[in-house]
């Protein structure tokens, strides 16, 4: 029997190039573990947040400080008693952002009609803290209903700044619409001076 060298040559050379081969399953578990890895790195970013938006909440007095990256509801002793604040449904309009602001009662009882001030801008990058300088507001009300409700939603139009650049929603200066029309009549009861 005779065996022609190029022969076992040309086989030794295919079975290490099958041995070279990539498995198939290795680009779908690097595709995985990017994906994983980017998850993890969202997770972490909304960690940061949540703590940067407790820290915020912690030195606030009359409202709370929602951060858009935090993906967390905050809660704020009010002069309506306890409620649960949070955001969703972040998006870019034409001038701007919209988002909705839920509104949720925490104890057993309705939310009565109410009013409150918003104020939208961005972060100080360095610090994480609110940029005053130009912080947008407007004036948000719950009016009465008929049938009681625990938990309102607002659409909040947020000019001025895109998604991306919204750092930070405050909801604060909360007033029980029939304590400030109590204050009202008693103010108006007064003698004039």
């Amino acid at each position: 029997m005779t065996t022609s060298y190029p022969r076992i040559c040309l086989l030794a050379t295919v079975i290490m190039l099958a041995g070279c081969a990539q498995d198939p399953e290795i680009p779908a578990l690097k595709n995985q573990v990017g994906q994983l890895s980017q998850k993890l790195q969202t997770l972490t970013n909304q960690a940061l947040a949540a703590e940067q938006q407790n820290t915020l909440n912690r030195r606030s007095l009359n409202g709370v400080y929602l951060l858009p990256a935090a993906n967390t509801p905050a809660v704020l002793n009010s002069s309506v008693g306890k409620i649960g604040v949070s955001l969703t449904d972040i998006s870019s309009e034409a001038n701007g952002s919209q988002a909705l602001l839920h509104i949720r009662s925490l104890m057993d009882k309705p939310l009565p009609a109410m009013s409150a001030n918003v104020e939208w801008g961005q972060l100080d990058p360095t610090t994480g803290q609110p940029l005053t300088a130009d912080v947008l507001s407007q004036p948000v009300a719950i009016r009465a209903s008929l049938l009681p409700k625990t938990e309102h939603t607002i659409e909040l139009r947020l000019s001025g700044l895109t998604p991306e650049q919204l750092g930070f929603i405050r909801f604060h200066q909360v007033v029980n619409a029939a304590d400030a029309e109590r204050d009202a009549v008693s103010e108006s009861l007064l003698p004039a001076q």
